[in-house]
């Protein structure tokens, strides 16, 4: 489930800074003066946009709080850096092969 909503999070962060990128540098987006505008014109498309970035604001931070949430109550105490060290211990003790050795003299 992390890891869905891990996704989930990268995908909302890149599309609200694209969205967020995409609007016009002016005074009183986020709908701020109104008007009776068309969805076809300038001030419709940056409406739009506007919504767009809302929706996307508030997936972000509900996602960001169930993240939170799944971690502060995840059973585990170690760390991602512990649990890779020690997943990279029990992994290192079968990983060369024995190596055969040349016969002293004498051996057969």
């Amino acid at each position: 489930m992390e890891t869905i909503l891990l996704t989930i999070h990268l995908i909302v962060a890149i599309a609200m800074v694209t969205t967020i990128l995409l609007q016009r540098s002016e005074g009183g987006a986020l709908g701020i003066g109104g008007g009776a505008g068309g969805m076809m014109t300038a001030r419709g498309a940056g409406d739009a946009l506007s919504k767009t970035t809302k929706w996307l604001a508030i997936i972000f931070l509900a996602n960001s709080l169930a993240l939170g949430w799944i971690s502060a109550n995840n059973d585990d105490n170690a760390s991602v850096i512990d649990q890779a060290i020690e997943q990279g211990e029990q992994n290192q003790e079968n990983v060369l092969p024995e190596i055969p050795t040349v016969p002293q003299d004498g051996e057969g």
